[in-house]
């Protein structure tokens, strides 16, 4: 369904919004650089080139960064769902993500693991349990999903 340039996805009843970005890129892989822009929220346009990629960021993104971004405040949403699901509600979550660029076997390179450092405050449960909810979250997080063939390590604990 197209409503109002938008692409509108029918589920079970629902609609759900795509979200979309570009990137222009100008040049060869070593010298070249893009401009990433965030099209639905229109909140910024970030430069991008490889060897920021590759080395120190130097005030630029990457698509690590990105999915980093992505996946920190998916699987952040989506824990606090899963202990809604139980009656319980956090007084914070804090989600960091690490991806790692590494050589891919044959050549290129690829997202070689995430490391998801995960810590909340949540009144009325104990350790064993959040590590068991916190687990149900990663593994229910659409982006972790998305990312099912890298290696994710989650490190969650509670505050």
């Amino acid at each position: 369904m197209f409503v109002s340039g938008r692409i509108f996805i029918q589920r079970k009843g629902n609609t759900m919004p795509s979200r979309d970005a570009t990137t222009h890129w100008e040049g060869g892989l070593q010298n070249g650089k893009g401009h990433v822009t965030l099209d639905s929220s229109n909140a910024g346009q970030f430069d991008v080139s490889f060897p920021t990629r590759a080395g120190n960021p130097e005030g630029q993104t990457s698509p690590e960064e990105l999915i980093a971004a992505a996946h920190s405040s998916c699987l952040a949403m989506n824990l606090s769902g899963v202990l809604e699901s139980q009656n319980l509600r956090a007084d914070s979550i804090d989600v960091s993500a690490e991806v790692t660029l590494g050589p891919a076997a044959g050549g290129g390179f690829e997202i070689s693991g995430i490391a998801i450092t995960l810590r909340a405050s949540v009144p009325g449960v104990d350790a064993a349990k959040f590590a068991e909810l916190a687990k149900t979250a990663e593994q229910t997080c659409p982006v972790s999903k998305a990312l099912a063939g890298t290696t994710i390590t989650l490190d969650a604990a509670l505050d």
